[in-house]
């Protein structure tokens, strides 16, 4: 990212007058409204093209698999900060987003990332071959391995699978060129380890995009624009069925204090 003088001040993105406004080239209202779903719509955004069919069913699986997975730290954030700030959903929206860094939710970058660099590296060669030099590398910098293993789905991510074979009837193929770099990292690690570190979602993910030429510069994006919709979810239902102070009370009880205190003090609540 360049810092200072810009010497092409200008986007493609979108433009307006008092007719009309322009989206990637399109007349909004008469070509796009009504026409394209919002997952077309953010493939054409990032793009600047339209997606084939292919692309947006795939696009549109990825984002429905990572949208929900329960109370996870991103939730919690999202509704304490309701309960603290009832009048201010951006913010609670804000406080889950923010949560999405390279451990989870964000971990799809990352893994993009680990995935491009290993079919860079393989060519036309051997990815199995690759795939173990990488992992050596990752293990010898005592790096994690993005996008596998789950604490949860230890034997298997549920949704990987499915994932994996909606690519596959919407490519009407095999598996592409990154999920196979997947599955092979996923040997590797397994034999370098001795440890099941299971694919995630958020390594099939990157995967299935990267096969279909979604831009690994805006796979962050997938997951936070999938993550607001559920978070909205979470905060209508905080407006009608409150959890948010009894997640951090929970919170609270399960941390010990373990600092010094004033002689006879006696631990209570908050």
């Amino acid at each position: 990212m360049k810092i200072g003088r810009q010497n092409d001040p200008a986007s493609a993105i979108s433009t307006a007058n008092a007719d009309m406004i322009v989206v990637r080239g399109h007349d909004l209202c008469k070509d796009l409204i009504g026409s394209l779903t919002l997952t077309e719509h953010f493939w054409l955004l990032v793009t600047g093209t339209r997606p084939t069919a292919a692309q947006a069913r795939i696009l549109d699986a990825c984002m429905v698999a990572i949208s929900e997975h329960g109370l996870v730290p991103s939730v919690q954030a999202a509704r304490m900060t309701l309960a603290a700030g009832p009048d201010a959903v951006q913010g609670a929206v804000a406080a889950g987003i923010l949560g999405c860094g390279s451990v989870i939710l964000g971990s799809a970058e990352n893994a993009g990332k680990f995935l491009a660099r290993l079919c860079e590296r393989a060519g036309d060669g051997s990815l199995p071959a690759a795939a173990s030099a990488l992992v050596q590398e990752y293990r010898a910098a005592r790096q994690p391995f993005p996008g596998y293993g789950h604490p949860l789905h230890k034997g298997g991510d549920p949704r990987v699978d499915r994932l994996l074979a909606v690519a596959a009837e919407a490519e009407a193929g095999g598996a592409g060129q990154h999920v196979k770099a997947a599955r092979a990292a996923e040997a590797a690690i397994h034999e370098a380890t001795g440890k099941r570190l299971v694919l995630n979602i958020s390594g099939a993910i990157p995967a299935v995009l990267l096969d279909v030429g979604f831009p690994l510069a805006a796979m962050k994006g997938v997951p936070i624009l999938a993550r607001t919709a559920s978070l909205v979810a979470h905060l209508v239902e905080e407006q009608a069925r409150p959890i948010g102070f009894v997640i951090s009370e929970n919170g609270a009880k399960g941390i010990a204090y373990d600092g010094t205190a004033p002689a006879g003090f006696v631990a209570g609540g908050h």
